[in-house]
C-alpha cells in the first residue's frame, strides 16, 4: 500500500507542476475518498534570495482512484519561513 500511494503522491506532483507551471515542494496532507483521492500540495509560486523568503502556495487537489487529477485549486499562500498552524 504505501508503494501505490508513493506512486499517486509522485503522480500529482508531476501533474499539477505541468497544469501549473510551477514546482512541486512538498506534500502537506493526502486522505482517501469514497472515490479516489484528496491532496494538499504545496507549490513554489516565488523564488527567492534567501530561500527562506520563497512564496508557496498550497493548492488542494482531488484525484480519481488511479492518480489522475479531476479538480484542484489554490487554497492559501505563505512565504517558506512562516509557520502553518492547520491545512
Amino acid at each position: 500500500m504505501a508503494n501505490a500511494l508513493m506512486g499517486l503522491i509522485d503522480k500529482a506532483k508531476n501533474d499539477i507542476s505541468k497544469l501549473t507551471g510551477l514546482a512541486a515542494s512538498s506534500v502537506v496532507k493526502t486522505t482517501k475518498l469514497d472515490a479516489g483521492w484528496q491532496m494538499a500540495i504545496e507549490m513554489v509560486e516565488k523564488r527567492s534570495i534567501p530561500d527562506g523568503m520563497d512564496i508557496l502556495a498550497t493548492y488542494e487537489v482531488k484525484l480519481d482512484d488511479q492518480g489522475n487529477i479531476l479538480e484542484f485549486n489554490r487554497k492559501g499562500m505563505r512565504k517558506r519561513m512562516e509557520t502553518v498552524s492547520e491545512v
